[in-house]
């Protein structure tokens, strides 16, 4: 193979003054984000910068959850990722979600339980997914509730971890008909006894706390 007839020296080569913002970025959001195969999670970063879609970026570096294995897969912060990328169109194809899934490194064979407990076809309703997704970090419905109120609260850390009581209700019944050993009835009279309190704030000690037309995950311990 012949030579080329033209040599570059370092000084010929134009690097582009934006370069290091891009790089320094990409190195804070993989120490933040800790992906399991970089070079996987790369791909799915820079396709998604290219695209200007949103990044497979965690908030903060997240320590293992207490009550989890070490590799369990799925995460609150990997969930709350999903959820950004996926949720603004309501909807999305199982192709699209097995891309976003694929990104972030997680079990493809996690990701086929979900899908076969929701019986789900090719289009996916994204919260009923979501609401899964939180059941496999909580296990139970109490705690998968707390997980959804913690990624979807725009309160600050620590703080109430409120939701809007719409979704509160619509996570609580998928989540209960799916379980299968919650009534119909108790779930209906749960949700109606809710109904007259939206717009006041109830005591701790009255098992409920709703603010506004929210939902306070913290209330939940004492849910019936």
């Amino acid at each position: 193979m012949p030579l080329p007839d033209t040599f570059y020296c370092a000084q010929q080569i134009n690097i582009p003054p934006e370069l290091p913002d891009i790089l320094k970025d990409f190195t804070k959001a993989a120490i933040r984000t800790q992906p399991k195969d970089l070079l996987q999670w790369s791909v799915a970063y820079f396709s998604a910068l290219s695209k200007g879609e949103c990044l497979p970026v965690k908030d903060r570096l997240e320590l293992n959850v207490a009550t989890q294995k070490t590799d369990t897969g799925l995460t609150p912060g990997l969930l709350k990722i999903l959820h950004k990328q996926l949720s603004p169109k309501k909807t999305c194809s199982k192709e699209e979600l097995q891309a976003k899934w694929k990104g972030l490194c997680l079990p493809v064979a996690q990701l086929e339980t979900l899908l076969s407990l929701g019986s789900f076809g090719s289009d996916i309703d994204w919260m009923e997914f979501f609401a899964l997704g939180c059941s496999a970090l909580g296990g139970t419905l109490i705690t998968s509730l707390k997980f959804a109120c913690e990624i979807l609260t725009e309160d600050e850390t620590g703080g109430a971890a409120r939701i809007p009581f719409d979704t509160f209700v619509r996570l609580y019944t998928y989540l209960a008909q799916l379980d299968g050993d919650v009534p119909q009835e108790r779930i209906d009279n749960f949700l109606s006894s809710l109904q007259p309190q939206q717009s006041s704030q109830l005591g701790v000690d009255e098992g409920i706390i709703i603010i506004g037309t929210h939902w306070d995950c913290y209330a939940l311990d004492s849910f019936p």
